[in-house]
């Protein structure tokens, strides 16, 4: 009960930082009941004059970094879910920077020290001031010396003191306020609250331990080791563990700097197209994609490769959710909207006491209006938009996986977008696109789901004598146990007797079963 009144305190403390700031200024008036409209305007007699005059991001900026690095998180979370937010408000929490103040060199000297468990001094020839503070850590640059006894410059990621703590402080009132939510606003459940803290905690408890970040690098650089014009840092392992990662110094510029990029003759167009292209074969080839790609993540490198940075963030897709990704994609633009409808009714997003041809209508409304238009009018994140609301129209489930590979999507547009105004972002993505679904939906992807089942097939049949000794040895273990003086009924002798010849007719139906399928599988892979 405590806790509870504590947490209900710090969430009214929130509250009225946010009102003070204006952040509750940025809700539509005319849109709301009565009641809500009342209490906004009564809210809003709080708000600091020089609030009034600020924009949006500059109300939500300081409001949350007043609040501290939980809120700077959790605004830049709620950026993927407009959904929840609503398109607005999301849209200026993403550009929500994950900017504090840096906590000193000495302190982080201590940390690396009791992290990796040796003096600063053996483990780099020179370690600087912090060059970037965020919520969850900071970056210094330090030098190391190889076996050679070459030098190399490396970015040290120091995890900022007492962060753990105070994340697992707020989060209880972010859990009260998802609680408080879904008791009385009932049209939010299908939205999910909890939900959407359990996302974001789970995040946060990543994020915090940097081995899993050092371990999302390595595994996209070996997803990416063939990929032309793509790289990540190489990673020091010898010198991380879970509040520090070293990894390689990316001397770069920012894809933000697109003067600069454009004075060191790089092309600018085929720059954006592959930033398009790199996070498509992430999401669509790999099932791993890099969820924070926005500009200040992003380097070009002095030969041209576009680096990735920052692994915090990353989502990941199964192969279901890949093949919905790449049909909807297809089919938006090859404007096959039944299809692209029939796809949201396969993977169970939508229920299906809805009609799929009025689904399908709904998506040609989305769809059509990108055609026939220049390229550089076409928004994806205006079409993302629309598609959230139809699914809402159609009691679409949020699935939070996609709804982050979405909005990572929109982003991805918008810095490709900087580098190229006139990207035409349906071109540019649908030769990923058709080599996906041509290597996974057409008659190659047909053979190798054959092949997969075969083999479930195989192994299944391959264990069906281990299960059969198991079952053997279940029953002499109870042979044993009525020769060791347990009483056992003659009806229950029999019960058994007659469930081990059940066994039996089981087994050898199950073999025919197996039989059938291997047949069957093999005649379609005839025809």
């Amino acid at each position: 009960m405590l806790s509870t009144v504590i947490n209900l305190v710090r969430l009214l403390h929130a509250g009225y930082v946010m009102a003070r700031e204006g952040v509750f200024g940025l809700v539509e008036l005319p849109d709301l009941p009565p009641g809500p409209r009342l209490a906004l305007r009564l809210i809003r007699l709080i708000e600091r004059k020089s609030a009034r005059r600020a924009d949006a991001g500059a109300r939500i900026s300081v409001a949350f970094n007043r609040l501290g690095p939980s809120y700077v998180k959790m605004g830049q979370f709620l950026a993927t879910r407009p959904d929840v937010v609503g398109r607005e408000v999301a849209t200026e929490l993403s550009l929500l920077q994950d900017r504090l103040e840096a906590f000193p060199r000495d302190e982080a000297v201590r940390m690396v020290e009791d992290a990796l468990g040796a003096p600063i001094d053996q483990l780099f020839t020179d370690f600087g001031e912090p060059v970037a503070a965020a919520s969850i850590a900071q970056v210094h640059p330090a030098f190391i010396e190889d076996e050679d006894g070459e030098t190399h410059k490396v970015a040290v990621k120091v995890l900022r003191p007492g962060v753990a703590r105070r994340f697992a402080r707020d989060l209880q009132s972010f859990y009260l306020a998802a609680h408080i939510i879904e008791r009385f606003h009932a049209p939010s459940r299908r939205l999910r609250p909890l939900a959407v803290v359990d996302t974001l905690a789970r995040s946060v408890e990543l994020e915090m331990d940097l081995r899993l970040e050092a371990a999302a690098l390595s595994e996209m650089a070996e997803n990416t080791a063939d990929d032309p014009g793509f790289r990540v840092p190489q990673v020091d392992w010898t010198r991380t563990s879970k509040g520090v990662l070293t990894m390689e110094w990316i001397a770069g510029r920012k894809l933000s700097d697109v003067d600069g990029i454009a004075e060191d003759g790089h092309d600018l167009v085929a720059l954006g197209a592959n930033v398009i292209q790199s996070f498509l074969r992430h999401a669509l080839r790999d099932g791993f994609f890099h969820a924070d790609m926005h500009q200040g993540n992003l380097f070009v490198s002095e030969e041209g490769d576009l680096v990735a940075v920052d692994f915090g963030i990353t989502g990941r897709l199964d192969k279901a959710e890949r093949r919905f990704l790449a049909e909807i994609l297809f089919g938006f633009i090859t404007r096959d909207y039944m299809r692209v409808a029939e796809v949201h009714f396969e993977a169970g997003y939508v229920p299906k006491t809805q009609d799929v041809g009025v689904f399908a209508q709904a998506i040609r409304a989305i769809g059509e209006p990108i055609h026939g238009h220049k390229a550089s009018d076409i928004s994806m994140a205006r079409l993302l938009t629309q598609l959230f609301e139809v699914t809402e129209l159609f009691a679409m489930t949020t699935q939070p996986q996609l709804i982050m590979l979405q909005k990572t999507m929109v982003v991805v547009e918008g810095v490709a977008r900087s580098l190229d105004p006139g990207l035409d972002m349906w071109k540019t993505a649908e030769p990923v696109v058709r080599t996906w679904i041509e290597r996974n939906l057409g008659p190659a992807g047909r053979i190798q789901d054959a092949g997969e089942s075969l083999a479930t097939l195989v192994r299944l049949a391959g264990e069906l004598p281990m299960l059969a000794k198991r079952a053997e040895r279940i029953v002499e273990e109870i042979d044993t146990m009525t020769t060791r003086g347990v009483k056992v009924e003659p009806d229950m002798m029999e019960a058994w007797a007659r469930a081990r010849s059940r066994s039996n007719r089981l087994g050898a139906v199950a073999m025919w079963v197996i039989a059938v399928a291997l047949v069957a599988i093999v005649f379609e892979g005839w025809w």
